[in-house]
């Protein structure tokens, strides 16, 4: 813990420890030392211009590039590190004890051992203390990048890795039920209510894939973290967090820390085996051209479907949604294959799916 505290802040480009030291990049200094000067801003000024810090929900202020931001470097650095890796247990030792570090170290920080600056008290109930924050977002999202780093081959880690933990978190948000919650309010977290009453309110969900503050499974899953009574009722001995209708860095969420660790981590290999810095630039364009594009296909999509009902387009998918439990059992158990088998011409073998394996595989 003590070696962790000398390093500069957030910094994971660990060189490893030889006679002759690798330089370290002067440009992926100056950028942490940019979201170091950003998180400074958007903490201290955020209060002041509300603008700069973070958006209440939809939308995108300068405090909502901090983190990612972080994330991104981590994974650059990791692509660093680890550019050549002759012991993969030994890598995997130092990662995991270095994800550790930094976990710990944030659940000290944020955790509730400090009670502010208006308190000289110290120290943390164990049932109220708050194991994730922001530290601890980046230890996830680093270990799970440098297991990928160090344990799959060059061209399969990032697609394999990212397209892994985006179906886990895309699987978990649309996918799990929501159910009703309560929870309650009394005088002491609240000035409108008179002394000595308290007050529990029902917040109505019931649904799957809503993507609201109130009912989202992110939610949940936080809430499930503050050990909710059987009737879904946050009590009000609860660490005030839990009150929330989400942990800004909860369990779902940080699933997304990883992809975008890993995202630095492609960014990274250019900068760590391409030489020539013409190349770089092209390769880093061609990348951020193509996430560019993605992301405006998926905007595109998704706003005549939701804000202007155009649905005949996507009408097959949205099938498929609302049918993916089914047609996964008929995928799976292979009962479509079957039944298309069943039809055939003249003699069994003469089937659709006979001719699909070899006409296509089997050439």
């Amino acid at each position: 813990m003590a070696d962790l505290l000398h390093q500069p802040l957030l910094d994971i480009e660990e060189q490893p420890r030889t006679s002759k030291k690798n330089p370290r990049v002067a440009s992926l200094d100056v950028f942490r030392g940019l979201c170091v000067f950003l998180m400074m801003l958007v903490d201290y000024g955020g209060a002041i211009v509300p603008i700069i810090a973070h958006s209440p929900w939809n939308g995108l202020h300068l405090a909502d590039f901090v983190m990612p931001f972080f994330l991104f470097i981590a994974g650059v650095s990791l692509a660093l590190v680890y550019k050549r890796v002759p012991n993969r247990i030994e890598a995997t030792r130092k990662a995991v004890l270095r994800a550790v570090e930094l976990f710990l170290l944030g659940v000290i920080l944020q955790g509730g051992y400090f009670h502010g600056i208006n308190s000289l008290t110290y120290g943390v109930d164990m049932k109220r203390i708050r194991w994730l924050g922001i530290l601890q977002r980046i230890s996830v999202g680093y270990i799970f990048a440098a297991l990928c780093e160090i344990w799959l081959s060059c061209r399969s880690r990032g697609d394999v890795c990212s397209v892994f933990t985006s179906a886990i978190y895309l699987g978990l948000l649309y996918g799990l039920y929501v159910p009703d919650w309560q929870f309650e309010m009394s005088n002491a977290t609240s000035s409108v209510f008179p002394a000595n009453h308290s007050y529990v309110f029902m917040v109505k969900c019931s649904v799957r894939g809503d993507l609201g503050p109130a009912c989202n499974s992110a939610g949940m899953i936080d809430r499930y973290e503050c050990n909710m009574s059987t009737n879904g009722q946050v009590s009000e001995s609860a660490p005030s967090w839990c009150h929330a209708p989400f942990d800004p860095e909860g369990v779902l969420s940080s699933i997304t820390a990883a992809v975008t660790c890993i995202i630095g981590l492609q960014y990274g290999h250019s900068l760590a085996h391409l030489q020539d810095h013409k190349q770089r630039m092209q390769n880093w364009i061609l990348f951020s051209l193509s996430l560019l594009l993605v992301g405006l296909l998926l905007a595109v999509a998704g706003d005549p479907v939701d804000v202007y009902g155009y649905r005949c387009l996507t009408f097959a998918l949205e099938w498929m949604g609302k049918h993916s439990l089914s047609i996964f059992v008929l995928i799976t158990s292979n009962l479509v294959v079957i039944a298309i088998q069943g039809f055939y011409w003249t003699a069994p073998e003469n089937n659709l799916i006979h001719w699909i394996v070899t006409r296509f595989v089997h050439r």
